[in-house]
């Protein structure tokens, strides 16, 4: 939705607006309240969420979140209680490409450099299942994009 307007607001220098350029906001003001609740559930669920993952990820590989005899548990839940909240906004505010560019793509340069792809793809896939327990139908189906991306960017090589 920003970057629709920042584009929008470029495009327009000085004329008015045609009803067709303004339809974005037409649909995203009719889905706003759907969009809040899935925001809020996500908000009021985020610690079970997160447990649920976790466990998840453990009943995968024991060790998935270890290097050696390094726990990595601490910083995985940072990491994915930050991509959890970013993605929640970006659905709030409908503006995937600026959560992409603003934060995905430096995020996903840091996971491969420190080559966790194969945690990243089983976090974000379980994620997605998780979340999904919280969720209706159609707020998951706004969620899930984002979710899709996450996966596919931060967990393949």
């Amino acid at each position: 939705m920003l970057t629709q307007l920042r584009q929008l607001s470029i495009a327009a220098d000085g004329r008015y607006l045609r009803d067709e350029e303004m339809q974005f906001m037409e649909t995203y003001l009719a889905s706003f309240d759907l969009r809040l609740s899935a925001y809020q559930k996500i908000q009021g669920a985020e610690a079970q969420i997160i447990r649920d993952v976790e466990m998840k990820m453990r009943a995968l590989d024991p060790y998935l979140l270890m290097r050696g005899v390094e726990d990595f548990r601490n910083k995985w839940k940072a990491d994915t209680v930050r991509v959890l909240r970013l993605s929640a906004l970006a659905m709030l505010l409908d503006d995937e490409q600026r959560y992409r560019e603003r934060f995905l793509y430096w995020f996903q340069t840091l996971m491969r450099a420190f080559r966790t792809q194969r945690s990243c793809e089983a976090t974000y896939r379980f994620l997605q299942e998780v979340v999904a327990n919280y969720l209706t139908r159609d707020e998951l189906n706004l969620l899930k994009p984002i979710l899709e991306t996450n996966r596919t960017l931060l967990g393949l090589n």
